[in-house]
C-alpha cells in the first residue's frame, strides 16, 4: 500500500457499523440485495411509506447506469471510467457493461463504505485485456482520490475518462461545495472526457420528497434533492449531450424500457462532455 493509500484508509472507517443505516446498504435493500441490516431496512421502509415506488425508482436509476456506460463505450469511444459512489456490487456493474462491449476497458471504483470495501474483490474482477481497481475514499476529499496511486496505475489521465457520479451528489449540501468537488475531478481529465450525473429531485412531488429528506436526516444521512436547474449547474465546464438533463427513465431508453410516465422515477439524469 502506498503512503497516499495508507493516509486515505486511516481516515475512513473499516468496521461495518450495523446499528446505523448507511446509504449504500439502503440502496442495496431497494434493489433486492442481501447486504443490508435492520437499520438499513427500517430507513428503506420509512422512505417507501412516502414514496411507495422507491424500489422501482432505484431500479430505474440502476438501469440508466447501464445505458450510460453502453453509450459511452459504444458511441463515445470511452474505455476508461472513474465510478465514484460505487455502492455494493450487484448485476450490471460499470466494468461488466463496459468490458462486454470493450474487453480492454479500465475502471476505478471509489466508495467510503466499509461493506463495499469488503466486496471490492467482486468489483475488481476483470477481462484479461482490461483492468479494474478499487479506492477506499470519500468524495468529500476529492484530492484524496486524485492522489491515490491506484488511480494512475489503472487509468491513463492523458486519455479521456468518464466520471460517473450516479446518485451520489445528493449527499452534499451547497455548503460542501459540490461544484468545486466536480471541478477538481474535471480538471485532471483531458478534453473529450465525460461527466455522468443522476440526482434525486423534489420537482415531481415536493411534499413526498420533503418527508424523505426528513427520514434520511433523522437517520443521520445528509440528503439534498436538487431541481432540474440546480442539477444542470453541476455540469458546468461540460457540454450536455442530447437530450440534456431529463428524467432518468427518458435518457436514451431502450425499446423495452420506454416508460408510460416520464416522471415515474424522481431523478434527473444527464451526460456532459468536456470540450
Amino acid at each position: 500500500m502506498s503512503d497516499s493509500q495508507a493516509q486515505t484508509a486511516a481516515a475512513l472507517p473499516t468496521k461495518i457499523d450495523t446499528s446505523v443505516a448507511h446509504e449504500a446498504r439502503v440502496y442495496d435493500y431497494w434493489l433486492g440485495g442481501r447486504d443490508n441490516y435492520p437499520a438499513d431496512r427500517a430507513l428503506g421502509d420509512a422512505i417507501a411509506t412516502h414514496i411507495p415506488a422507491i424500489r422501482t425508482m432505484a431500479r430505474a436509476n440502476r438501469a440508466f447506469l447501464g445505458r450510460a456506460v453502453d453509450y459511452l463505450t459504444s458511441e463515445a469511444g470511452i474505455s476508461q471510467f472513474l465510478d465514484i459512489g460505487t455502492g455494493i456490487p450487484t448485476a450490471g456493474n460499470t466494468h461488466e457493461v463496459a468490458q462486454r462491449l470493450n474487453p480492454a476497458a479500465r475502471v476505478v471504483y471509489v466508495d467510503n463504505d466499509p461493506i463495499v470495501l469488503a466486496h471490492a474483490r467482486a468489483l475488481m474482477s476483470s477481462k484479461p485485456q482490461g483492468k479494474t481497481s478499487f479506492i477506499h475514499a470519500d468524495l468529500h476529499d476529492p484530492a484524496g482520490i486524485l492522489r491515490d496511486d491506484t488511480l494512475t496505475a489503472t487509468l491513463d489521465l492523458d486519455q479521456p475518462v468518464a466520471i460517473m457520479l450516479v446518485a451520489i451528489m445528493m449527499y452534499f449540501r451547497d455548503k460542501d461545495d459540490p461544484h468545486g468537488i466536480i471541478k477538481n475531478l474535471l480538471d485532471v481529465v483531458p478534453s473529450g472526457s465525460y461527466l455522468v450525473i443522476t440526482h434525486p429531485t423534489a420537482d415531481f412531488d415536493e411534499h413526498a420528497m420533503s418527508r424523505v429528506v426528513e427520514s434520511a436526516e433523522h437517520a443521520g444521512i445528509t440528503f439534498h434533492p436538487r431541481s432540474r436547474g440546480e442539477t444542470e449547474v453541476l455540469f458546468a465546464g461540460t457540454e450536455l449531450i442530447e437530450p440534456g438533463v431529463v428524467p432518468v427513465v427518458t435518457w436514451h431508453p431502450s425499446s423495452d424500457e420506454a416508460p408510460a410516465d416520464p416522471e415515474s422515477a424522481w431523478y434527473w439524469a444527464g451526460i456532459g462532455r468536456k470540450p
